[in-house]
């Protein structure tokens, strides 16, 4: 175990401190971040609730991702383009999409199989889907 002397010691949290400042400036630059944040029944069906962060230097004026949804034995029960609408540069945004007719506990996964719509000043198409990050909060998994 290795000890720090109190003249060190102001040193270490500073460069710390640096290193989880550069940690969280590379997980938001060159990319998108969406996370299925819940999965929640509803009076239509499922609801998804995502969030989205724009890593990207560029604001995006309109992106929609191809989701496909697969079932409790790994078969596709549905495909569905989402429409995130805008997701400006640097900023994190909720977006909630009901599924009508599909049962939550019918899903057990979920993959961005692609982006039809990829929309800003400066940004090639494929953007959206380059060093795509995803995660999920739920006990469903999304995958990229």
């Amino acid at each position: 175990m290795a000890y720090l002397s109190r003249s060190a010691f102001p040193a270490a949290i500073v460069v710390l401190g640096m290193a989880g400042a550069v940690a969280a400036q590379d997980a938001r630059s060159g990319g998108l971040s969406i996370e299925l944040n819940e999965i929640a029944s509803s009076e239509r069906g499922c609801k998804l609730t995502f969030v989205a962060d724009n890593g990207l230097e560029q604001s995006l004026s309109k992106v929609s991702f191809e989701f496909v949804l697969f079932d409790q034995k790994g078969l596709v029960e549905r495909m569905a383009v989402l429409d995130f609408r805008d997701l400006p540069a640097g900023k994190t945004k909720v977006r909630q999409f009901d599924l009508p007719g599909t049962k939550c506990e019918a899903v057990k996964s979920l993959l961005i199989n692609d982006a039809p719509a990829c929309v800003g000043e400066g940004i090639d198409k494929g953007a959206c889907m380059t060093g795509l990050k995803t995660g999920s909060k739920s006990a469903v998994e999304l995958k990229g």
